[in-house]
């Protein structure tokens, strides 16, 4: 059986812009759900979705803990052997209190790559196979949830940088990718997180590039 790690934030953990049972979307529902079901059963696909998390930055607001980096390593070595490492992540760095451009949050994945060809957590402690996905940009519309607005003030119009961003750090990494902004938008609900069409669709499409991977 193959394994996926899905390294990412709280829309691979699922956050639902719905009601559902503790805010979030069945695993049925959710985009790591849906590339299980794609991958089918040759296959097992590990969650690892942090709300908050960031790429490299230790949160001074909600806790070091959102550190994507930090936690990466003792992440893949609990789980290896690895296939594939897939992640999404960069939309917390958004966040106003972070203060960064479009290409640093690209250059925080670029980090994280680095730890994955490092960490030895592939077969027979080689270097997994790793899909990098540009989340898509946020909306510049926050709905029901006002209060995401001042947290994101400015981060609309880095996010509309992130795919072509992305797409340099995976070409000068060699490292495979997917941009989630022409396949998706992000929910006017909050302007943040992932409707469940969103997820069915985002979740075969990372689930057949997996698939093309290993």
């Amino acid at each position: 059986m193959k394994t996926v790690l899905a390294y990412g934030d709280s829309n691979t953990w699922g956050a639902a812009t719905v009601p559902r049972p503790d805010e979030r979307y069945s695993f049925e529902e959710r985009w790591t759900g849906i590339a299980q079901a794609t991958l089918g059963p040759d296959w097992r696909l590990i969650e690892e979705g942090l709300p908050g998390r960031t790429t490299v930055h230790s949160d001074p607001v909600e806790g070091a803990h959102m550190n994507g980096k930090d936690y990466l390593l003792p992440c893949l070595r609990s789980h290896r052997p690895l296939d594939v490492v897939v992640i999404m992540l960069g939309t917390n760095d958004l966040k106003a209190r972070f203060s960064v451009p479009a290409q640093d949050i690209a250059a925080g994945a670029a980090a994280l790559i680095k730890v994955i060809r490092q960490a030895e957590a592939g077969r027979l402690a080689g270097v997994p196979n790793i899909l990098l996905v540009a989340p898509p940009p946020l909306l510049d519309f926050h709905g029901e949830r006002q209060e995401f607005a001042a947290m994101l003030e400015g981060g609309y119009e880095k996010s509309l940088l992130l795919g072509a961003t992305y797409a340099a750090v995976a070409k000068a990494n060699d490292v495979a990718f997917l941009d989630a902004g022409p396949l998706i938008r992000s929910s006017a609900f909050d302007g943040v997180h992932f409707d469940p069409d969103a997820h069915q669709v985002l979740g075969r499409a990372i689930g057949e590039k997996v698939r093309s991977l290993a």
